[in-house]
């Protein structure tokens, strides 16, 4: 009679993993979906094509809204270089040479000018830069 009880509430538990494994996973990509390869790492340019920064940090809300773009400006290879926040609809894309093309509005001096933030291991979190 244990032995039965037992199987019994494996099949169960199994059963309820199984149901709830099922309603975890998608059949299809959402239609309209990107992937955070398209921002993520990628240079951003001005309007004129002139190179402003790259994108070193996604910032997604509780609800899994992105929120804003890290941009990486100034400096020589990570050296010297300041991140800002820029509003993620702040950056617009395209695809040219079959590569993503980010573009803003703003200049490279626009973000050298803007405030200053730094990645906080403790918090995980970006927080402003102290000056």
């Amino acid at each position: 009679m244990r032995k039965i009880v037992v199987t019994g509430c494996a099949v169960a538990a199994l059963a309820i993993t199984s149901a709830y494994a099922a309603t975890m996973t998608m059949k299809a990509a959402p239609s309209e979906s990107w992937t955070v390869t398209n921002y993520y790492k990628q240079a951003v340019y001005d309007p004129k094509e002139n190179k402003i920064g790259d994108i070193d940090d996604v910032l997604i809300d509780k609800s899994g809204k992105i929120t804003g773009l890290v941009v990486g400006v100034g400096g020589f290879l990570g050296v010297g270089e300041k991140d800002v926040i820029v509003p993620f609809s702040a950056v617009k894309t395209t695809k040219k040479n079959d590569k993503w093309w980010l573009t803003s509005d703003e200049t490279k001096d626009d973000l050298k000018n803007a405030p200053g933030f730094k990645y906080d291991k403790a918090s995980t979190a970006w927080v402003p830069e102290k000056k």
